[in-house]
């Protein structure tokens, strides 16, 4: 598996997922543009991607100019786009009794809008190098789970999503796909409001809560999403690939 000469987008790189996405792309021969809010911790994800130098750009994905700025400067620098990574998103908790409506669109400003607006703008690049888009969605797409009720909304419509785009640039040999993770220790889980002893007790639980006994690791929903976006994987489209050590075929007894 290579990515020697292809340019691979990659949003939220500046920890957790994307940022061993960033690195694993990096270690397969990828250009790489890397893209979140903190510029030191993308600077520190740059340093660890060895083969070329990363382009590193600072935005705001719910800041429409931010975003525009991100095809804009990536097409600039390297001249094409052929993989688009949306992976950047946020958790936060709370039910139909406690969900406001300000959180609400906080959520899906960030995890559906946004991603949808950089996909208009990156389409007509990846159409002409009929290349092809990897969404980070989560198992909370594909089943449902109390009390984070918008969180879990927000990832079933970017299932949607990820099929309906699939069939509607297949004709343009563009393949779209999304992969689901189950529990991963990242930061998301304490950025959603967690404290120390919630996170803990949290990731203990995934011994129960995945049929592997575990929570999983960032490199292993990398290495699914580089498979999606590489040549390996080129008759694979409109897939939601579970990554998540079979939690989503459990059911409580």
């Amino acid at each position: 598996m290579t990515f020697a000469g292809k340019v691979v987008l990659i949003t939220g790189a500046s920890s957790g997922i994307g940022a061993a996405t960033a690195v694993h792309f990096s270690q397969l021969g990828a250009l790489l543009s890397l893209t979140g809010r903190n510029l030191q911790r993308l600077n520190e994800v740059a340093e660890q991607c060895k083969s070329n130098k990363p382009l590193v750009i600072t935005g705001e994905l719910n800041n429409e100019k931010d975003v525009e700025n991100i095809v804009k400067s990536t097409i600039k620098h390297y001249g094409k786009l052929d993989v688009l990574v949306n992976n950047a998103g946020i958790l936060e908790n709370g039910s139909i009794e406690s969900t406001s409506l300000e959180q609400y669109d906080r959520v899906f400003n960030t995890n559906v809008r946004s991603i949808y607006h950089l996909t208009i703008l990156a389409v007509p690049h990846i159409v002409e190098t009929k290349g092809n888009i990897v969404n980070v969605s989560s198992v909370a797409g594909l089943r449902s789970f109390p009390g984070v009720l918008a969180y879990c909304m927000s990832k079933s419509a970017l299932d949607q999503f990820t099929r309906c785009v699939a069939l509607e640039l297949a004709p343009k040999q563009v393949r779209v796909n999304a992969v689901n993770p189950g529990v991963i220790v990242t930061r998301l889980h304490k950025t959603s409001g967690m404290s120390e002893e919630e996170l803990k007790a949290f990731f203990a639980r995934s011994k129960d809560t995945h049929a592997l006994g575990r929570s999983g690791d960032a490199s292993e929903v990398a290495k699914a999403i580089a498979y999606l976006a590489s040549d390996e994987a080129s008759f694979v489209t409109g897939v939601t690939l579970s990554i998540d050590g079979g939690r989503h075929v459990m059911c409580p007894r």
